[in-house]
């Protein structure tokens, strides 16, 4: 996998379909990320590496019984996030708290990577060079400069 800018990998398929041993076709379910800014823990630990899956329906039903989302459903946000976010650094446990703890930037990133991946079926986004014009597609399931 070549890696691109901070939080930028290029192109691969996110929902790949590929032959199992035994030829069943196998689906990808989890998405590694590298956040832009990255959650800073109560111990001042920096995290950005992290894994969403995809989300089930239950996944998206169950925020709505949550009283946080029903006092304000712009928490729905936090918790579904917490739910589908399943590795984050060294962290040992992934939920709401933590991610209504992170920065606001890192959080709009994981809403556009949920998006994609649950909406869109890919990680993928076509991108325009801001000096030479030139056009290519990025992945954005995560990645730092120089990483491969």
């Amino acid at each position: 996998m070549r890696r691109g800018s901070p939080g930028l990998v290029l192109p691969e398929a996110a929902v790949e379909e590929t032959a199992a041993p035994g030829g069943r076709e196998t689906l990808r379910t989890e998405f590694d990320f590298e956040l832009p800014r990255g959650y800073l823990d109560a111990d001042g630990v920096l995290h950005r590496s992290g894994t969403m899956r995809l989300a089930t329906a239950r996944d998206e039903l169950l925020p709505l019984y949550d009283a946080r989302v029903q006092e304000n459903a712009a928490y729905t946000t936090v918790v579904l996030l917490g739910r589908v976010i399943t590795r984050l650094g060294t962290l040992t446990t992934v939920d709401g708290s933590v991610v209504e703890n992170m920065f606001a930037s890192d959080v709009a990133f994981l809403q556009d990577l949920y998006r994609r991946v649950n909406a869109e079926g890919h990680t993928r986004a076509a991108v325009t060079c801001p000096e030479c014009s030139h056009r290519f597609t990025l992945d954005l399931a995560g990645g730092r400069l120089g990483e491969s």
